[in-house]
């Protein structure tokens, strides 16, 4: 997939607080002209009568470019509900940065699924967004993110979202 020169960067996305966090990081200190962002997002509890989710459940879905994830048609198909603020943040880093943008789908446990891409696509590294989750719920829960750190095949940064105080 990567040619000689080419950076795949990865983004780990559910399309929440944490993950805009982590795109917005990306965009303001990693992506550079020329780069392409891979956009990895797992669908945890699959709806198996959707054939696409049969069809690449093993490998995830083939990788779909911007303009397509962005269409509601497409993005349904493999059971996927991006919101509009990040489409419209992912389209303006496309422009502004002149990097290519395409998804991923994956189907199961996400730090598994996660591990996996990382694995089967040569990436330059991974950004992932954090919950925030307090050391109690991240010990009974996992966590994604410290699951991905010990285990992924290349660096991984997460981003924690900004706290806003009153």
């Amino acid at each position: 997939m990567a040619t000689e020169g080419e950076r795949w960067v990865g983004l780990a996305v559910d399309f929440s607080e944490g993950s805009r966090a982590a795109l917005k990081w990306a965009a303001d200190n990693l992506l550079r002209t020329g780069d392409s962002l891979l956009l990895l997002h797992v669908v945890k509890d699959p709806d198996y009568e959707q054939r696409e989710t049969i069809l690449w459940e093993a490998t995830g879905s083939p990788l779909i470019p911007l303009s397509e994830f962005s269409e509601p048609s497409i993005a349904k198909k493999y059971g996927v509900k991006p919101d509009a603020e990040t489409l419209d943040m992912l389209n303006t880093i496309a422009r502004q940065k002149e990097v290519t943008v395409v998804s991923k789908v994956l189907f199961g446990d996400p730090r598994e699924k996660l591990c996996q891409a990382i694995h089967d696509i040569p990436m330059s590294c991974l950004v992932i967004g954090s919950r925030g989750l307090g050391k109690l719920k991240r010990v009974l829960l996992g966590s994604v993110s410290d699951y991905v750190v010990n285990n992924a095949a290349c660096p991984v940064t997460v981003v924690k979202p900004a706290t806003t105080h009153a």
